[in-house]
């Protein structure tokens, strides 16, 4: 936060990936430091159109303790767990005896990931690089790999909205898409509630800033943005800015914030 406030952001907003557990501290943090807080979560789901792209889905503005939202915290939760089980079941299968133990001592309390599994793997000697878990044992189609459970996007977007917030299309560049099917993703969300999409981002170029914005207009979507900070993991970014000129507009903020405010009156 007293970076936040260093480079002169208006607001900042926490948007982990599944997982709305920081956001007490978050918001503690910038009550204490003087900068507005917006509570944030960036949910995963598949399209199943088009070759299934991984979409992502930010909420923005919700309240954290809506059950709604913690219902659907317990319901990922329970699903990565069943997924890590799998996965270490066949890791033990595979001649490369684990257990789901170790895992979560690797990751500390954290989330497990496939990242604690590759260090779990390298720790034991089964393997030279952490390269190695991937291309050997956990990228799809490898003995050790287990596909995700996704929520549909209508869920994602039904979560945030009955949680107060509004509902945000992320990066949505990054999915492989043409325009004609972007275009027919972002109305069948606009279908099931979604408020906005990012026209801003670390990676896009001028010319996608303006396309995002274009086609905005044209499905009915509010404008939104973001930088995209991920600390050391992503030093070329920082906090609230990117490459290039990349400034996020609080008008933004503002606006999904008022349309929010107008759903929960009705």
């Amino acid at each position: 936060m007293l970076l936040a406030k260093k480079e002169g952001l208006s607001a900042v907003a926490l948007t982990d990936h599944d997982t709305i557990d920081g956001l007490a501290l978050f918001m503690e943090a910038g009550a204490k430091h003087g900068v507005e807080t917006v509570s944030g979560v960036e949910f995963a789901a598949l399209w199943p159109k088009h070759s299934r792209p991984e979409i992502h889905i930010v909420g923005l503005g919700f309240d954290p303790s809506a059950p709604v939202l913690r219902e659907r915290m317990e319901e990922i939760r329970d699903s990565r767990n069943r997924r890590n089980e799998k996965m270490a079941r066949r890791l033990t299968a595979a001649g490369l005896p684990v257990t789901l133990e170790e895992f979560a001592a690797n990751a500390g309390g954290e989330i497990i990931t496939r990242a604690h599994f590759a260090n779990v793997l390298l720790e034991k000697g089964y393997i030279k690089t952490r390269k190695d878990a991937f291309s050997r044992y956990l990228s799809q189609g490898m003995p050790g790999y287990v596909e995700r459970e996704f929520l549909t996007p209508a869920r994602c977007i039904q979560t945030i909205r009955q949680a107060g917030g509004a509902a945000v299309l992320a990066h949505p560049t990054l999915y492989a898409l043409s325009e004609t099917q972007l275009e027919e993703l972002c109305r069948e969300l606009v279908s099931e509630g979604l408020d906005g999409i990012e026209c801003m981002y670390s990676t896009y170029t001028p010319a996608q800033t303006k396309a995002m914005e274009r086609l905005a207009v044209r499905v009915g979507l509010l404008p939104s943005g973001g930088s995209d900070f991920h600390g050391e993991n992503k030093p070329d970014i920082h906090l609230g800015r990117g490459p290039g000129k990349l400034r996020i507009p609080y008008g933004y903020w503002e606006a999904l914030k008022r349309r929010t405010l107008r759903a929960a009156e009705h």
